[in-house]
């Protein structure tokens, strides 16, 4: 069973799919943290991360300690992350990874949840439930400036919606792998919902289509 969770930056996606994770009892992978491990293994080497060799080496290097960067939830690192997943060799490096995580979860799960930007469209098209998730730009900007905030980092308002718009922008005109939701997925807008109301609705999506499975058997 698998999960493919898309949606843009702040859009909580990533709370939704580790409750759903651990709801049912599935593998989770936070597919963005790939990418924001490549990014900041770009700049930490001093790199420019829209050099598509420097980004492909770096991810075909990638290593646990870079998953581990303490500062792969930081601004810049978001930024230089949207760079890098523009790159085909990036994107490609990260793929069979991403795909053998879903076909075989870790610790013999029975299934994985995957969230990123393109899981229902490439990295898992076949996903018996996809969900894209959304909300208003202005509401994930506060989002995120809050995020910011309690990490004791400085930002304003301002700064943090400018620069989600600008990442919307580059995730969904870059080439390869665009930020759009599959064909098939369900769209759950969450500016209106807390995160409890959030996991009904994607539950319920969810349980609907387990149940559809077993009466098909």
């Amino acid at each position: 069973m698998v999960v493919a969770i898309d949606g843009p930056v702040a859009a909580g996606k990533g709370t939704l799919a580790r409750r759903l994770a651990a709801r049912y009892g599935y593998a989770y992978l936070d597919t963005g943290s790939l990418y924001r491990a490549v990014g900041s293994k770009v700049l930490r080497q001093g790199g420019d991360p829209a050099d598509e060799a420097v980004a492909t080496q770096a991810a075909a290097t990638l290593t646990e300690s870079d998953l581990a960067a303490p500062d792969l939830r930081t601004e810049p690192v978001g930024l230089a992350a949207s760079k890098v997943a523009a790159i085909p060799g990036v994107r490609a490096a990260l793929l069979d990874y991403q795909r053998r995580y879903a076909v075989t979860p870790p610790g013999g799960q029975p299934g994985a949840v995957l969230d990123g930007r393109d899981i229902g469209t490439v990295v898992c098209p076949d996903a018996p439930v996809k969900l894209f998730v959304t909300a208003r730009d202005e509401i994930r900007a506060q989002r995120r400036y809050k995020e910011l905030l309690d990490r004791g980092e400085t930002a304003t308002f301002e700064q943090v919606l400018a620069d989600l718009r600008r990442r919307d922008a580059q995730d969904q005109a870059r080439a390869t792998a665009p930020l759009k939701p599959a064909a098939d997925a369900h769209l759950l807008d969450t500016s209106d919902l807390d995160i409890e109301a959030a996991v009904t609705a994607a539950v319920d999506i969810v349980n609907d289509i387990l149940n559809r499975g077993s009466l098909s058997r």
